[in-house]
Parts: C-alpha cells; structure tokens; sequence
C-alpha cells in the first residue's frame, strides 16, 4: 500500500441506514482500559454490531494505526479517525469502541454527544500500565516511558471524558464482562 499522506475515505461507500431515534453507545477512555475489547461482548448483549474505530482508520490507511502515526503523523490519523467516527455514528446502531485521543478533537466530541451515549470506560493508571505491559499491540502515544506518558494523556484528556460521559464505568479491577454487566445495568 502506499504510503501517501491522507488515507482513504469511505463515507460515499456505505449503503447502510441510519436509524433514526436508537442512539449508538460509544466507549471512551484511555488506552488500554479495555474499549476494544468490551465494545463485541456489548453490542452481543445488545443484538447489535461493533464497530472499532481504530480497525477503521487501518483500514482507510492500509495499516496499523502505529504505522500512521510514525510515518504519516498524528495529524493525519485523527483525520482518518474523524471521517471514521463520521462513518460509525452514521450507519445501523452500534457499539463503538473509539480511540484514546478521540475527544482532543472538538468535532469529535459534538458528533459523540449528538448521535450515541458515551460510556468512559475509567481506569487507574497503574493498572493500565499493567494491562498494556501484557498487550502485543503497539501504542504510538505510549513512549518507553508508558506510566508518565499515561499520567500526562489522563491529565489531558479525563476532563474531556468526564464532560462527555452519559455514564461511568470504573474498570480497574474488573473483568470485561463485569464491566459489560456494569453498563447494561447503568444503560437500563
């Protein structure tokens, strides 16, 4: 694939309709508090789909969101995360599991707020820093240093989730279908 600066847009591409007054729910929080990976086991409970918003943006730029930010900027992959937000939050009710860094962008977070519920999904950086040690996937933000880099993203970025939040999931501590439990019974 090339390695051009942009990265494919789809939004002419889907054929999907959008229904109309079934909000999607949409999982925010740092990375590595486990949106990935709760945002299938949700939308199983719900009988709806997931969409993860990074898998989008590789797809668009036709690799790993790692790959985009060394060698096309960070610039460019929040704008493949935008337009794959837009594409998210335009088709069929969904579970979204977005990026850490989704609500640095204050379209993201109007777009968030208009069209699903947003769930923060809230961890202590400790055992975030934990969790990612024992993933194999690569965290662009994430320096050698992942605990400092954590602890300024967190200062950064929390204000911006707890604004955002319809509802609050404290997942340290918990397994992924606790924390599912959690939001179905907070969502009810």
């Amino acid at each position: 694939h090339s390695s051009s600066t942009s990265c494919r847009s789809s939004s002419s591409e889907r054929s999907v309709v959008p229904v109309e007054n079934d909000a999607h729910v949409a999982l925010v929080g740092l990375s590595g508090t486990g949106k990935s990976t709760v945002a299938p086991l949700l939308a199983s409970r719900f009988g709806i789909h997931h969409v993860d918003v990074d898998e989008q943006v590789e797809a668009r730029c036709g690799t790993d969101v790692a790959t985009v930010f060394a060698a096309r900027g960070e610039a460019v992959f929040r704008r493949a995360e935008h337009d794959a937000l837009i594409d998210a939050l335009g088709g069929d009710r969904s579970v979204i599991a977005t990026g850490g860094g989704v609500v640095v962008d204050p379209r993201n977070r109007d777009l968030l707020r208009a069209r699903s519920v947003v769930v923060w999904l809230r961890a202590d950086v400790a055992e975030i820093v934990d969790r990612l040690d024992r993933s194999s996937v690569r965290r662009p933000l994430l320096a050698e240093d992942a605990g400092s880099s954590l602890r300024r993203l967190a200062e950064a970025r929390e204000p911006l989730y707890r604004e955002l939040a319809d509802v609050v999931v404290d997942v340290t501590d918990r397994g992924p279908q606790q924390v599912v439990d959690q939001i179905v019974d907070a969502l009810r």
